[in-house]
């Protein structure tokens, strides 16, 4: 036991050790072929450390590669993770208001959990490995984090199964679920293999999120506190209990007994009827000038503001304002798009009588589009912010692409060209000892996936070629390396959902179970080769052997899939009104809802009839040319005055920030990507992460990652307690006549916001709106 503790306390790098490394470190004057920004402004080659300052304040340049790693502890804490949260975020997924347990929730309790297993745990071996082998140390920490996050979130190809079941009627067997499941989330694994000598080796290649993840870890195995300076402070364990307990305790007010702390539209209570003051100020179907909630599942519901650095908050803020309280009422109040007729905001679509758009009067018996019963029926027609929302996509699109060649066009053909041909720095030379993953391993999940996807688009009639899978994986592996290239240097990842939505929209028009599989297999086999090359990245920092680190992501991403699987058949089967924009406890479905109307948009009717000239939202397509043009200004102003506001406006993040919605509503997009007020959030943000004072508020501040995953943690256990003790019993009728039909449960629900009441009714005269033909 002596030894291994030797080796854990070896194994840590110190700020002290750190420095002294540096110190020591032969210095050889840098004769850079190109110039790059990201390297010391000293202009300096370290030879034993990176020679980016962001990665020598996060990383240690030390390695101990005696130290136990892939162990029995590690393991089960880590498939214990690989259930328990990808288990949770499916339950939440399909739930409005939601909260997310992300990484740092598994990071921060392993660590407890870990040490009380070195403490409390015997010696012995079972199936022939230690159970105890010895103190815990930061590589089992990252093991067990790398699993429990690979898969936490909800798969992409469950909202498939969801959609199919709930607006085609399409049911199939597990197996059937599994292999879709599997193939979407596993197949890009292959395509990150091949993309890990570009993205994972180089030292420019230096991945910025992962740096604070990295800095976690060793502050947690230095033991270091959440006081700053020379004030000391409570542990990190503690405080992230304090937190927990807090948003524990006080959700079951907004959660259960006081729900209008939760849709606190407070202006609709005064004036319930007036249908201009609902729309304005309302959280269900309005623009959210209400300004506050008080409950951390509406406020978290789409990303921690806490986690926003001010100044992208501050784009957000000025982003929604502009096109959420300026825009969006010009349009609205003009009948633009026909709108006044429905709500004017929402995440559904709506038929040419303002009734929900019944996707099965335009299908065949074969679920694809039937033209004659198409225009025999109505257009589809949508929300003004919901068609907003793709007019923001179109624009990031353009934003992003000529952002980044504006601002990081020289890192990044620098380090493009450096990824090639640079020589490894301290940590790749550290990693060489180390077996690398044999190529092959990467071909026969490639070759295994690809048949699962072959035969669920084959045996099951979802009207896809085969051609036009090799062609959404083509997009996918086309685009992995340059976009992450891009992430890895700028922290920004360029999305191919909507792309791939257009591909396949013109090229297959008609087909939704098409569309929704061309769409997961071109985005989400990007996503995860990005997401497991980061996570190689994080390995790569933290001295993980490949090997373990591999079995680790694949096996836990198997385990998170069947387990999301199992969730999401159990709730179908067992809520009642599972989906219904009703359902009592909340589980509405606002994704699945967003992913089937986007399956009859790109797919059903297709863009051809909904972006083309003449039709009803064509003008949303000129939103590319505005994204194009919109970085240029902020460049411009930055080249003219350096110092000024400019150098903080960031239109991609405008743009996608804003865009969220749907299926957040208004409200939940406020700045920081809130639900609450935007001066709140947007204060949060710049006390959390921009100014510093010298009182001890904002030297606990300081540590928002830990609160925020203490709030967001708390809130989670709480909906499910709530949940299965005082809502699934009984089939609900515990407090059903008491505390259900208080006054504080049912103000926010009588209103017109909550009914979604339109401006104007439909024309007596005609019985519908919209255009006569289509």
């Amino acid at each position: 036991m002596a030894t291994f503790a030797s080796d854990d306390k070896r194994s840590t790098s110190t700020l002290d050790e750190k420095l002294d490394a540096e110190m020591q470190a032969h210095v050889v004057p840098a004769i850079a072929e190109f110039d790059d920004p990201n390297l010391d402004k000293e202009a300096v080659l370290l030879e034993d450390d990176s020679p980016y300052p962001e990665v020598r304040s996060a990383v240690a340049n030390t390695d101990d590669p005696d130290m136990p790693v892939s162990t029995f502890r590690a393991w089960v804490i880590g498939l214990i993770w690989a259930i328990l949260i990808p288990g949770m975020n499916q339950f939440f997924y399909f739930r409005y208001p939601s909260v997310t347990v992300g990484g740092i929730v598994a990071q921060l309790l392993a660590f407890p959990v870990g040490r009380a297993w070195a403490r409390f745990m015997p010696n012995v071996k079972l199936f022939g490995f230690q159970v105890n082998p010895g103190p815990f140390n930061v590589k089992e920490h990252v093991l067990i984090t790398i699993m429990a996050t690979v898969g936490y979130q909800s798969a992409y190809a469950t909202d498939i199964i969801a959609v199919q079941r709930v607006y085609y009627d399409q049911v199939y067997n597990f197996g059937y679920q599994w292999m879709l499941v599997m193939s979407t989330q596993l197949i890009g694994f292959s395509i990150g293999g091949i993309a890990r000598r570009f993205l994972v080796a180089p030292p420019s290649m230096i991945w910025p999120a992962n740096l604070v993840t990295c800095a976690l870890f060793n502050t947690l195995h230095s033991q270091q506190y959440s006081g700053m300076g020379n004030r000391g402070g409570i542990s990190r364990e503690r405080f992230f209990t304090y937190a927990f307990l807090g948003s524990f305790a006080w959700y079951f007010l907004p959660g259960y007994l006081f729900g209008a702390l939760s849709f606190f539209n407070w202006v609709c209570w005064i004036a319930p009827e007036n249908i201009v003051v609902n729309q304005l100020f309302g959280y269900y179907t309005g623009l959210g000038m209400s300004l506050v909630t008080f409950d951390w599942s509406q406020i978290a519901y789409i990303g921690s503001p806490l986690a926003s650095p001010w100044w992208a908050s501050a784009n957000v803020a000025g982003g929604f304002v502009f096109f959420l309280w300026i825009l969006t009422p010009i349009l609205y109040y003009t009948n633009t798009w026909y709108s006044k007729y429905m709500p004017i905001s929402s995440r559904g679509s709506f038929d040419n009588t303002g009734a929900s758009y019944d996707v099965s009067r335009i299908l065949t018996p074969e679920s694809t589009l039937d033209l004659e019963k198409y225009q025999a029926y109505s257009p589809l027609f949508l929300s003004t912010t919901f068609a907003l929302s793709y007019g923001l996509s179109f624009a990031g699109i353009t934003a992003t692409i000529v952002h980044t060649g504006l601002y990081f066009r020289k890192q990044i053909w620098i380090q493009a060209r450096r990824s090639l041909s640079e020589q490894p720095d301290i940590h790749a030379r550290l990693m060489s000892r180390y077996r690398q993953v044999p190529e092959w391993w990467y071909s026969i999940i490639f070759v295994v996936m690809f048949v699962f996807a072959v035969i669920c688009i084959e045996l099951l009639h979802s009207q896809m070629p085969v051609w036009s899978l090799v062609l959404a994986l083509v997009i996918s592996f086309v685009y992995t390396v340059p976009i992450g290239m891009i992430q890895a240097i700028t922290n920004q990842q360029i999305g191919l959902n909507v792309i791939t939505e257009l591909v396949i929209g013109y090229a297959l028009p008609g087909r939704p179970i098409a569309m929704m599989m061309f769409k997961t297999w071109g985005y989400i086999t990007m996503y995860q080769a990005l997401t497991f090359t980061s996570d190689f990245k994080l390995a790569h920092y933290m001295k993980i052997p490949p090997r373990p680190q591999f079995a680790a992501q694949v096996i836990a991403t198997i385990i998170a899939g069947t387990v999301q699987l199992g969730v999401q058949a159990w709730m179908f089967t067992n809520i009642e009104g599972m989906c219904s924009p009703d359902q009592k406890n909340g589980f509405s479905c606002p994704g699945t809802e967003v992913f089937g109307t986007a399956s009859i948009i790109w797919g059903v009717i297709g863009p051809q009839r909904q972006f083309s000239k003449g039709q009803v939202y064509y003008g949303l397509v000129f939103f590319f040319l505005v994204g194009a043009l919109a970085p240029l200004l902020s460049y411009l102003g930055t080249r003219r005055w350096p110092n000024s506001f400019f150098k903080y406006v960031n239109f991609p993040v405008i743009f996608s920030g804003v865009g969220y919605i749907p299926p957040r509503p208004p409200s939940t997009t406020c700045p920081g990507r809130s639900s609450a007020s935007s001066s709140t959030t947007l204060s949060a943000a710049v006390i959390s992460r921009g100014g510093r004072s010298t009182t001890r508020l904002t030297d606990a501040l300081r540590h928002t990652d830990i609160l925020s995953a203490g709030l967001d943690s708390g809130v989670a256990i709480s909906v499910i307690l709530i949940f299965f003790i005082l809502q699934y019993p009984k089939n609900g009728s515990i407090g059903q006549h008491t505390i259900a039909t208080w006054w504080g449960n049912t103000v926010s629900v009588n209103t017109a916001d909550a009914l979604g009441t339109p401006l104007l009714p439909i024309p007596a005269d005609r019985g519908f709106f919209g255009p006569e033909t289509w």
